[in-house]
């Protein structure tokens, strides 16, 4: 009998192996975007901004203005990270499509945080533009904004 799992266990092994080494380029975005989640946690704008392309735009959840460059979207996570105290992100849907070195990441998130002792969330939507540089993905286009209201 043991010689029979052998084969199955070498072939189930070699399978992740494969897969892992085989992961495409939507599998490479959803890590990306996995990463900024993490990041977002670290409550640590620096480490934030090296997911970013040096030209990146962002039009926050929480800003009335589009942000553009490394100095602008500091200054928004600066200010976001110390207006949601205990912050953190859950991903719901995503809908990844890849255009060569070009790929779009969009669905919707929700916002934690908590005040005066209670958890507030914000659901938002969002859309990650990405492109392919010699490092990986990074984010070129980053636009958030808070769910609507159904129409009625």
């Amino acid at each position: 009998m043991k010689r029979h799992r052998s084969p199955v266990v070498l072939l189930l092994v070699l399978w992740g192996v494969a897969g892992a080494v085989w992961a495409g380029p939507k599998e490479e975005v959803a890590a990306a975007t996995a990463r900024w989640a993490t990041r977002f946690l670290d409550d640590n704008p620096d480490q934030i901004l090296n997911l970013y392309a040096p030209d990146a735009v962002l039009w926050g959840t929480l800003s009335p203005t589009v942000r553009q460059g490394p100095a602008a979207l500091r200054e928004y996570f600066v200010a976001a990270f110390k207006v949601l105290p205990e912050h953190r992100v859950s991903f719901g849907e995503q809908l990844i499509r890849v255009y060569g070195k070009t790929a779009i990441n969009t669905g919707y998130y929700t916002f934690s945080y908590v005040k005066d002792g209670e958890t507030k969330t914000i659901p938002a939507r969002y859309s990650f533009v990405y492109v392919k540089t010699d490092g990986g993905w990074l984010i070129g286009d980053h636009h958030s904004s808070a769910m609507p209201t159904p129409l009625r």
